[in-house]
């Protein structure tokens, strides 16, 4: 090792206690299905690490997330892979004081959540950097059981300089790599098209790191579109993104991604994407516009309904097949 980042490794790097941890979890098919609340209080404790899966805008868990803020979690770790509005709604929430961050505060074109920004720049929030792709690999380093992998990004960077990763030299070339640790989150979210009552996943579009966010978490909530049968799993194996044995916990969420974009079923709602960012210009605007969407209401079929319900779901489901 020859120069490391000032960051700090915020999960427990022992790879041999998660290989133990993973040979020891319960692998058999059985009927995982529950509600959102009971997943959430089941799974979720307080100072637990978090990772969600999907990509910027697309196929966001947000029925999970809106259901962490009505509970009230707090003192979360959570890895900001790619995370707009997830990032936006955790910080709304104030769920989190510790992030490995990638991606993070912006919503892309949108523009930037300016919540979210004060709660960066307050100093209340550790944080270590990394790239897109450094913390990907820290999933599947995870993944695969081992405690790091080599990668040539980050090196020279500021980037590195904030992150956790380790200057090393190549046992084969005498190259100059980066070490990345493994990331193993206490527990993951993901929203997907279609799973079985088992949790056999099957994802249409981009996948990014769901699968090895999968592996590498101890426990898994998913969400999804529909539940299908096992018999529609078996007949198209090659579409089971993640399987069964990484699954804890599944609910069946029509339009669970909302407002975000779910690839081949519906459009993002540009419009109330804008409105949480109007609404985040004032804090207290902010709070009456969480009292209205999330904290007085009783599930996310609600929050759906108070933004236009069934017909504005019509719409984005149209806009989603013009694309």
């Amino acid at each position: 090792m020859m120069k490391k980042g000032s960051g700090e490794i915020f999960t427990e790097l022992n790879v041999d206690k998660m290989r133990d941890f993973f040979r020891h979890k319960n692998k058999r098919m059985v009927d995982k299905k529950t509600t959102v609340k009971e997943a959430i209080k089941k799974y979720v404790n307080d100072g637990d690490y978090i990772a969600t899966g999907g990509f910027g805008g697309v196929r966001i868990p947000a029925a999970l997330i809106h259901e962490l803020l009505r509970q009230g979690k707090k003192e979360l770790g959570f890895a900001g892979h790619v995370s707009t509005h997830d990032c936006q709604l955790l910080s709304a929430g104030d769920c989190f004081n510790r992030c490995d961050a990638s991606y993070i505060v912006g919503l892309e074109a949108r523009g930037l959540s300016k919540n979210a920004r004060r709660k960066f720049e307050s100093g209340n929030i550790k944080v270590t950097e990394w790239s897109n792709a450094a913390l990907s690999w820290r999933f599947k380093a995870a993944a695969m059981g081992v405690p790091y992998l080599p990668c040539r990004t980050m090196l020279g960077t500021d980037t590195f300089k904030y992150s956790a990763g380790k200057e090393i030299e190549c046992p084969f070339t005498g190259k100059k790599l980066l070490a990345v640790p493994a990331l193993y989150p206490d527990v993951a979210m993901i929203h997907v098209h279609r799973a079985d009552m088992y949790g056999n996943c099957q994802i249409d579009g981009i996948i990014v790191a769901d699968d090895d966010i999968a592996k590498a978490s101890k426990k898994v909530i998913v969400t999804t579109e529909k539940i299908i049968s096992n018999d529609e799993i078996r007949n198209a194996p090659n579409k089971t993104i993640i399987p069964f044995w990484c699954i804890d916990a599944v609910i069946e969420v029509p339009f669970g991604s909302y407002p975000g974009n779910m690839p081949g079923e519906y459009y993002s709602d540009e419009g109330h994407l804008a409105e949480w960012l109007e609404a985040e210009k004032d804090p207290e605007a902010l709070k009456k516009f969480l009292d209205k969407n999330i904290y007085s209401c009783k599930d996310f079929n609600e929050y759906i309904e108070k933004n236009g319900g069934a017909e504005k779901i019509k719409k984005l489901k149209k806009l989603e097949h013009l694309q």
